[in-house]
């Protein structure tokens, strides 16, 4: 998969593309990860970037010339899908996540100061993604986000392939608390059915420990949640299942 990644500052990707899960990714020819400085496409002798907005305001805005010659020398012979990354875009989820893994390109825009120029958003952009209802200095955040959890969804990439298919989000549950060595901690012990050896009351624990969380602290995942009979029995046995249902009837499901 390859990712294209405009940005004016693109030194602020160096370290992370040399760490971890992407770095690997990359060495292993899973993903190709191609930065562009928006400058270098600038049409003055200074590299500007950004101008006052037309009708007066606060702040700068992004050219599209730079912009847009930028674009179309990063989608050359294989376009790609077009992200700005952006405080007015859809909220990032882990089903956007899925549904970019499956592209075999995508191109990320990281916008700056009050925002991109209009004209280059009809013109060029084909979605614009938000990562949450708050303001950063700058789209190149957000970008490594959308990065980072598209390519861990990539076949072969994590080490255990069940790893990304059993994350929180994945069914709309939040994702069981995790233990390991020693066994008593502070007072606190492992659960003693970790412990077990039975694989099936371990998976049940841990199937109601998820719902249990997602109930406690974000129930409006449960409206997208789906269970199969047998989750239901256990839901029921568990005396959790009145609250689940509660819980999905009021957040509209």
């Amino acid at each position: 998969m390859r990712f294209d990644i405009l940005s004016i500052f693109p030194e602020l990707f160096a370290s992370p593309l040399q760490e971890g899960i992407i770095r690997r990714a990359i060495a292993a020819g899973q993903i190709q990860v191609n930065l562009r400085n928006i400058r270098d496409w600038a049409e003055d002798k200074h590299a500007m970037t950004d101008d006052r907005p037309f009708g007066g305001g606060e702040g700068m805005v992004m050219k599209p010339e730079p912009l847009a010659a930028c674009l179309r020398d990063a989608q050359g012979d294989a376009p790609g899908h077009v992200i700005l990354l952006s405080p007015r875009g859809a909220v990032y989820s882990q089903r956007a996540a899925e549904r970019l893994a499956g592209l075999e390109k995508i191109v990320l825009v990281c916008g700056r100061y009050e925002g991109v120029d209009e004209r280059f958003c009809q013109l060029y952009v084909d979605e614009e993604l938000s990562i949450g209802d708050y303001i950063l200095t700058g789209g190149e955040l957000a970008a490594l986000v959308v990065l980072d959890s598209v390519t861990r969804l990539l076949p072969g990439v994590l080490g255990c392939a069940d790893s990304a298919a059993k994350d929180s989000f994945s069914r709309s549950l939040l994702k069981h608390g995790q233990y390991t060595r020693p066994r008593e901690f502070e007072g606190l012990a492992v659960p003693e059915v970790l412990m077990s050896g039975d694989h099936a009351k371990i998976e049940e624990h841990r199937f109601l420990e998820s719902v249990r969380l997602t109930l406690a602290r974000r129930p409006e995942l449960l409206a997208a949640a789906q269970f199969t009979p047998a989750e239901e029995k256990q839901l029921k046995k568990a005396g959790l299942y009145a609250q689940v249902q509660q819980a999905r009837a009021g957040h509209g499901c």
